[in-house]
């Protein structure tokens, strides 16, 4: 992700008021999670896999703050037994953006299967989702996923692809 579009979801955490960002730390998004450990807005919260990091993110909307919870869409695979708990059980969202491994022309081999397996996993989850392609909608896509989470009760994610992470 170019520095620019990494800044635009800076401001769409900030626009969203997120207070707290976990992140297990991958490639695509590492402009993100880099500069949000560096804002003195958030507290930036590394997690060594995704479902403790959609735990400790609902675990945050408990206490009434709002947070994100920032990896790549292989580990939704990872983070699905806590998300159907915190979301079809109890009803606690957790705001998820993912770079989105394995779209058309994924460039490795071994990304396609997280392509392949993410979009049927948010399905059953029942987890609506947005794919961000173009950097003028990565602020709205943030805000309104945010916006839906705290409205619904449910999750929500923001995937970014296309000239996003290029």
């Amino acid at each position: 992700m170019k520095e620019s579009h990494a800044d635009l979801v800076i401001q769409g955490l900030k626009e969203a008021t997120v207070s707290v960002v976990c992140a297990l730390p991958e490639s695509h998004l590492k402009p993100v999670y880099v500069k949000a450990s560096k804002d003195p807005t958030f507290r930036y919260i590394p997690v060594t896999n995704e479902g403790e990091g959609a735990s400790i993110a609902a675990g945050v909307w408990l206490t009434g703050k709002k947070s994100v919870m920032i990896m790549e869409n292989s580990g939704l695979r990872m983070a699905t037994e806590s998300l159907a708990r915190l979301g079809l059980t109890h009803g606690i969202p957790v705001v998820l953006l993912m770079s989105y491994r394995g779209d058309l022309g994924e460039p490795n081999w071994w990304g396609i299967p997280h392509g392949i397996t993410m979009e049927p996993l948010l399905h059953a989850l029942r987890i609506p989702y947005v794919v961000v392609r173009k950097a003028a909608d990565i602020i709205p896509s943030i805000v309104k996923a945010r916006r839906s989470a705290d409205t619904s009760k449910y999750h929500t994610a923001v995937i970014f692809s296309g000239e996003v992470i290029e």
